[in-house]
């Protein structure tokens, strides 16, 4: 029998205290995962791991169907020093619930897989898998590029964030540069030398100023920045080297290959791209899951932030409960009503869907 909307709600914050009361930063996700476990199999299910991912498919999972995913993060990043509370006790004030990872992502987590219990206790069209992922915050080898590996491929996949629960159907991608401009080291008393960080300092510009020809009507043009620079021994000699980091922000127009190749076309520096892995994504506003949202009065955007939707070639969604303002914040929240708000939206929009 169904349960009703009202105990799954009540159930989700008994979970989501639990996972903030265990430690879970990037790469040390075992004991809540650990739990997760424990909890899937509690409730009737089987769950199936591979390194701290967790995942269930639905009863009856059939081949003949179309799989949908819904997947969100279990790891957090660490707190930072302004907390006011501990981060790894939840308290509820105000009907707020405090703690690390509440907001970012563990509200998406409990609410996600609540839905899959609902929608589950119905025959569907499709089938249903929920993946409980690791290593989200760091984009690590280890989390959902690893646990997809050992699913079937999906039609469409939900990806918990804070969003509101309005679908980011659209997410920049994200692509780090080490650069490095050579010159020749000399005495700073005497005309020697030819100053690296001169050299940078064209490049930088070149960085500061360039605008890429495309722009998206969803996520604008895109954005690069340099973020960190070092060079120099002392102060007495002209520097060889200078190395300075760029953070690039892609939009949907190009693939982080193409922009590399722009980039380095324009550029003097050594451009060394650390991974191309993390491209842009962006789901047709014509698929009927964001049909059904729209029609229900949520409002489609483009997100300038990264999620595991940079790591998935099938179709997906970001959508989830929370604000994006909150996550990695001094005393991180989630609205409770936004739990019981998103189990609601899932298993509205997820039930009796045609994919």
């Amino acid at each position: 029998m169904t349960k009703d909307i009202d105990e799954l709600y009540y159930e989700a914050v008994d979970l989501l205290k639990k996972m903030i009361s265990i430690q879970s930063f990037s790469r040390e996700e075992k004991d809540v995962a650990d739990m997760i476990e424990s909890y899937i199999g509690s409730k009737g299910y089987k769950p199936e791991r591979t390194g701290n991912n967790i995942w269930i498919k639905s009863p009856g999972f059939s081949d003949q169907k179309p799989t949908i995913l819904l997947n969100s993060h279990i790891d957090t990043v660490k707190p930072v020093s302004a907390w006011s509370k501990d981060p790894f006790d939840p308290v509820i004030e105000d009907n707020k619930l405090f703690g690390l990872g509440s907001n970012d992502a563990g509200a998406s987590v409990v609410s996600l897989m609540h839905a899959f219990f609902w929608l589950t206790d119905k025959l569907q069209d499709y089938n249903l898998i929920f993946l409980a992922s690791c290593e989200e915050e760091v984009s690590g080898k280890n989390g959902i590029e690893l646990a997809l590996q050992s699913i079937p491929t999906p039609a469409f996949a939900i990806v918990g964030e804070p969003t509101g629960m309005n679908p980011a159907i659209a997410e920049k991608g994200l692509m780090v540069l080490d650069c490095q401009s050579h010159g020749e080291s000399g005495h700073a008393a005497r005309n020697e030398g030819i100053n690296a960080i001169y050299k940078a300092m064209k490049d930088i510009e070149w960085f500061r100023t360039f605008q890429f020809a495309d722009s998206s009507d969803l996520l604008g043009p895109v954005k690069m920045t340099v973020t960190m620079i070092n060079s120099g021994t002392q102060h007495n000699v002209v520097p060889d080297i200078c190395s300075f980091v760029v953070d690039v922000r892609s939009n949907e127009c190009y693939s982080n290959q193409q922009l590399y190749e722009i980039i380095d076309k324009h550029t003097e520096c050594d451009v060394k791209p650390r991974s191309f892995r993390l491209n842009s994504s962006k789901i047709a506003l014509e698929n009927p899951f964001i049909q059904r949202a729209i029609i229900i009065g949520l409002e489609p955007y483009g997100s300038p932030t990264l999620s595991d939707q940079a790591l998935m070639n099938f179709p997906s969604v970001k959508m989830g409960p929370g604000n994006s303002a909150r996550s990695h914040t001094a005393d991180e929240y989630i609205v409770l009503d936004e739990i019981r708000e998103a189990i609601e939206y899932y298993t509205k929009l997820l039930d009796g869907l045609i994919i």
